[in-house]
């Protein structure tokens, strides 16, 4: 167990809630938003749904025994908002309690340390129908929820994540429509956008009052911008790019507020914020983590409001890529940890890196060479940060097992475990293996 102040690096693997767990209506658990939203025609790839996943619900057990059996000894996964309080506020559900103390409790027994991320997008359908993260009510209702889980779990779980990136479940449920709930436009953003914000700093207070022993972060995604050309107008594109999609959250967490000089169109903000919300906005975080995968090389475009820039793909640039069309560039990890180190909380932990390729299974066997170089140079870049000074001390892979990636469905696999999303029978991929054979190396 990683005690605060503790040198040993950790090395992990990541998971969620609605992307494994199955089991979407069973033992008394509520609707989700994104329950409601895959049931929409044409909003997820082949028109796929989470009912099922890889029914973690069911096979955490095994699920553990890869883990132990890989040598991993941290585990990031999230608790199901709706499973444990199912219309959001009211009613505790124990069967929902009870799966998670017996997931926890499996994990102590194989001296695996649980990393627990407390909101990975899935909120109640009931509270979503009361506005969701646009009304502010939001805050008290998730404080409520994170209270219910320290009082059920803190004696067994002390190392936890607040919010899960949320500029992407902001933008792109509440602006661009293409997640869950599904909303459009800066009328839904801006608010979505602030009461995210002060949920997570809120959250972290919630946390704190529950004891020191505590280890508390929050994830964000992020990616190394870079223009597409010298020119003036694609570095300030550029510029405005990183604000949005690196700053945005992270800044008002370090106590440095929104990054309205750089985002003008932020200022709406002001006519919902109250009385003390720019203090109340700070997050006393023990640790940052951060999410990246590739970087995004932006181009000036006129005709794409408030930002006036895009980003070019991959596949136009004719760079190397996933499946899901994202560069393999593994400087953008070193970047991130560079930048995100400077905003001074005491560690910065790589929560989420990994890749989508097209994997096969043949003989048994997943010769997945191309995730195995993509971890090898991603984690030399993460450690030639730290080597140079930087306070990263942990990183976990995206993600265990293959499973049900949102709006793209279970066409992208992630996993270091392969999944037949027929049969369910898990194969540990040579990227796993060869994780496993690392980190008992280093």
């Amino acid at each position: 167990m990683l005690i605060k102040g503790n040198n040993n690096f950790i090395w992990g693997v990541a998971s969620s809630a609605f992307q494994t767990e199955g089991a979407y209506l069973e033992d008394g658990k509520g609707l989700s938003i994104w329950d409601v939203f895959t049931g929409r025609k044409r909003k997820i790839r082949n028109g796929h749904h989470a009912h099922r996943a890889t029914e973690f619900y069911y096979r955490f057990e095994e699920d553990l025994d890869i883990i132990y059996q890989l040598g991993i000894r941290h585990f990031r996964f999230s608790f199901s908002w709706p499973r444990i309080i199912p219309d959001g506020t009211g009613a505790v559900n124990q069967k929902g309690l009870g799966f998670y103390h017996r997931v926890l409790d499996a994990c102590q027994v194989r001296g695996i340390t649980p990393w627990v991320t407390l909101y990975h997008w899935d909120l109640p359908q009931a509270l979503q129908e009361k506005g969701g993260w646009v009304n502010r009510d939001i805050v008290s209702w998730f404080c409520n929820y994170v209270q219910v889980c320290l009082k059920n779990f803190q004696d067994k779980a002390n190392h936890w994540m607040v919010l899960n990136e949320p500029m992407a479940f902001t933008g792109a449920g509440y602006f661009l429509g293409i997640h869950a709930p599904g909303k459009r436009g800066l009328k839904n953003f801006i608010p979505a956008m602030h009461h995210a914000v002060l949920s997570l700093a809120e959250g972290v207070r919630v946390i704190r009052s529950y004891g020191e022993q505590h280890l508390i972060g929050s994830t964000f995604s992020c990616s190394h911008i870079t223009p597409f050309s010298t020119k003036e107008k694609d570095i300030k594109a550029a510029h405005r790019f990183d604000a949005l999609l690196n700053r945005l959250f992270a800044e008002p967490a370090a106590g440095l507020g929104y990054p309205v000089k750089d985002l003008p169109f932020l200022k709406r903000v002001e006519k919902i914020m109250r009385a003390g919300d720019e203090i109340r906005m700070t997050a006393p975080l023990d640790f940052i983590g951060i999410q990246n995968y590739t970087r995004e090389v932006i181009r000036h475009a006129w005709y794409i409001p408030f930002l006036n820039g895009k980003p070019v793909p991959a596949h136009e640039r004719k760079v190397y890529h996933t499946v899901l069309n994202w560069e393999v560039y593994p400087e953008s990890l070193y970047a991130m940890i560079k930048k995100f180190s400077q905003y001074g909380f005491r560690q910065v932990i790589v929560t989420e890196n990994g890749a989508a390729f097209n994997d096969t299974i043949e003989n048994g066997k997943v010769n997945d060479d191309n995730r195995i170089h993509f971890l090898q140079h991603y984690i030399e870049q993460m450690l030639k940060a730290k080597e140079e000074g930087c306070p990263v001390s942990g990183y976990f892979v995206w993600s265990l097992t293959d499973n049900f990636e949102w709006s793209e469905g279970y066409h992208p696999r992630f996993g270091l475990v392969y999944v037949n999303f027929e049969t369910l029978k898990r194969t540990i991929k040579n990227s796993g293996r060869w994780y496993s054979d690392f980190i008992k190396r280093v």
